[in-house]
């Protein structure tokens, strides 16, 4: 069975629900709330695993309780932790999440400890697959350069510096509109084509590597069998979209490293992704396979 990697942040999710963003200055009470493992290599490794794959996590987390938390959940859904590095000397990243029930959209607090990185050096094993979400710089970057037949996957969400630099190693850079947007300097319209071909042929310019663009709700766009194409999404009533893009990413990742097109691996991972939108809790939202497959059968 292949190795697949995930390299990157693991975080613990802390999500509360409410009815709207609160307002400033004021007090407020929810009813419940979702606590879960989070952060997007390590999304994308709990669902590889779910689906049958023999998946690694490398990334760094404290010796603390969050960290115990997030190694227990990685060990029980059959994820190996042998490369998982528990730094002593910082806290495991947290997030904190309001996300809204009339709309679906959340607003994210991160804490990361500025000096977590992982503390492993030389990885010797050889993985057929790597999927790196641009943290972990100099572990990331030492792996994809030794094993540069692999296939390998960046979700590059934001843009930044590293993740720049990961982008241009990688076979397949798959990045959000944000990504795309800062890489350009260009806003992109979701509904204007020619707006997001701009955009793609700008980025072709300088990655030379299969690029996807994720437009969220408005589904992802490629260059495939070289026409330009967007490849919609599926319409559900959205829960809450956080870990929805880690999601897809970690479809992706399923999908063509199985030997799926491109065209069939983005419409799948549409599927996945959107499908997440429904459940509240980037890790409880991951849905089975079958569930994926069977989708529009």
């Amino acid at each position: 069975m292949k190795k697949i990697f995930c390299i990157g942040h693991a975080v613990y999710d802390i999500t509360l629900p409410m009815e709207k963003f609160p307002n400033e200055n004021s007090k407020n009470r929810v009813n419940f709330k979702i606590e879960c493992g989070g952060g997007s290599a390590s999304n994308a490794a709990v669902l590889l695993s779910r689906w049958h794959n023999n998946t690694y996590f490398i990334g760094t987390i404290g010796d603390d309780y969050y960290g115990r938390i997030i190694k227990k959940d990685f060990i029980n859904n059959n994820v190996n932790v042998k490369y998982l590095s528990i730094n002593k000397n910082v806290d495991t990243s947290t997030s904190y999440i309001i996300a809204s029930h009339n709309n679906g959209k959340r607003t994210i607090l991160t804490y990361a400890d500025p000096n977590l990185k992982s503390l492993i050096k030389n990885v010797r094993e050889k993985p057929s697959v790597i999927m790196v979400d641009g943290n972990d710089y100099d572990i990331a970057i030492d792996i994809l350069d030794k094993n540069k037949d692999a296939i390998s996957v960046i979700d590059a969400g934001s843009f930044k510096e590293n993740t720049v630099k990961l982008a241009h190693k990688v076979k397949y850079l798959v990045c959000s509109k944000d990504f795309a947007e800062g890489y350009t300097g260009i806003k992109i319209n979701s509904k204007d084509l020619d707006s997001i071909t701009e955009v793609y042929k700008l980025m072709e310019k300088d990655f030379h590597n299969i690029i996807v663009i994720t437009l969220e709700g408005a589904g992802s766009f490629a260059k495939i069998n070289e026409e330009y194409k967007l490849i919609p999404s599926i319409k559900v009533d959205v829960v809450d979209s956080t870990g929805a893009g880690d999601i897809y990413h970690g479809a992706f990742t399923h999908f063509i490293s199985h030997g799926y097109s491109l065209e069939d691996t983005m419409k799948y991972s549409n599927i996945t992704g959107a499908l997440s939108l429904t459940q509240l809790g980037s890790r409880n939202s991951i849905p089975l396979l079958d569930e994926v497959l069977n989708y529009d059968k």
